[in-house]
């Protein structure tokens, strides 16, 4: 279970205040008339970046880690929080649930940076594989990937979609028919704001953002499981950065990776406290993004992927 603060409701609070107060002032700058293009632009990277900031809060609510005594407020918040990226909290918890349970299990299993190809495989195919690699961690891949994902949990007939995947195992109507109804809440957001404020105000504030997280998104969404073990148990696939502040504060301790595969209930303020138990030298955070331009691992073998289609990277 995690160790949560006495303070834990209000921790909370402040975090989600904390997270909106700025969202809204970054896409006011991006939207007040009267600034220089430099500024703007710098508004709208920040706002961008700022999204992945909502989106790790709206991870917390995935591991239902807001609110664990109401665990409706818990999902309806993190739910809001998540309108405007068009992301339907259940289709994030089951693809996120699976990535817990089955990460790099295999080499066919959610391991995003291993390509199995056959052994008389020649150059063009292999070089095929690093160019799929590196549009999906440098442009924008992986969050396109996800987008897929969410579409498939949404239209796919369910029994076809238990047999693409196990993924999809336990996902019923229900399920469906919120992700449906949150989808539309959102897109509902995003018509508002164009119909209200004007195309140029919903670029600004939203369009381009997005865009930025999208790439930012894909930059660091693997960083943390890119080239680590393969097998069971699942948890030891993982691996933690060194802290940096700046980004400790943006992501909430998401660099104590392992920690958070060790114990998926802890609280984010928790995880360098729980942290410091994973000893070992660690890699820098940029060091990490970097590294991934080292390609995908590419296996030899007659085997088709068995685990069929790897649900998105929410990781």
């Amino acid at each position: 279970m995690g160790e949560y603060h006495p303070a834990h409701a209000w921790i909370t609070a402040r975090l989600v205040c904390e997270t909106v107060v700025f969202a809204a002032v970054f896409a006011c700058c991006a939207t007040v008339a009267g600034v220089s293009a430099p500024v703007r632009w710098l508004a709208i990277v920040l706002a961008g970046c700022w999204i992945h900031r909502i989106y790790v809060v709206g991870h917390e609510a995935v591991h239902r880690k807001l609110l664990p005594g109401w665990p409706r407020v818990n999902d309806l918040l993190g739910q809001l929080l998540l309108l405007p990226m068009l992301v339907p909290l259940p289709v994030y918890r089951k693809i996120h649930y699976f990535h817990h349970a089955h990460n790099r299990r295999d080499i066919h299993t959610s391991a995003l940076d291993i390509v199995v190809v056959s052994p008389q495989a020649g150059p063009l195919r292999r070089a095929c594989c690093y160019l799929v690699w590196f549009c999906a961690v440098f442009a924008g891949g992986f969050f396109i990937h996800s987008v897929v994902s969410i579409v498939l949990f949404l239209l796919l007939p369910l029994k076809v979609a238990r047999r693409i995947s196990p993924a999809f195992s336990g996902w019923g109507a229900r399920d469906r028919l919120l992700s449906w109804v949150a989808l539309l809440a959102g897109l509902g957001v995003h018509t508002l704001i164009y119909q209200t404020c004007g195309p140029e105000v919903w670029a600004q504030a939203c369009g381009y953002p997005m865009l930025v997280f999208a790439w930012v998104y894909s930059l660091f969404v693997y960083i943390y499981h890119y080239r680590t073990g393969i097998g069971t148990p699942t948890q030891r696939n993982v691996r933690s950065l060194q802290r940096n502040p700046l980004i400790a504060y943006w992501l909430l301790n998401f660099h104590e990776h392992t920690a958070h595969h060790q114990n998926p209930n802890l609280p984010w303020y928790q995880l360098p406290t729980a942290g410091a138990e994973h000893g070992g030298d660690r890699m820098g955070f940029f060091a990490a993004v970097l590294q991934q331009l080292r390609g995908p691992t590419l296996v030899a073998s007659n085997v088709d992927n068995a685990a069929g289609p790897q649900p998105g990277a929410h990781h």
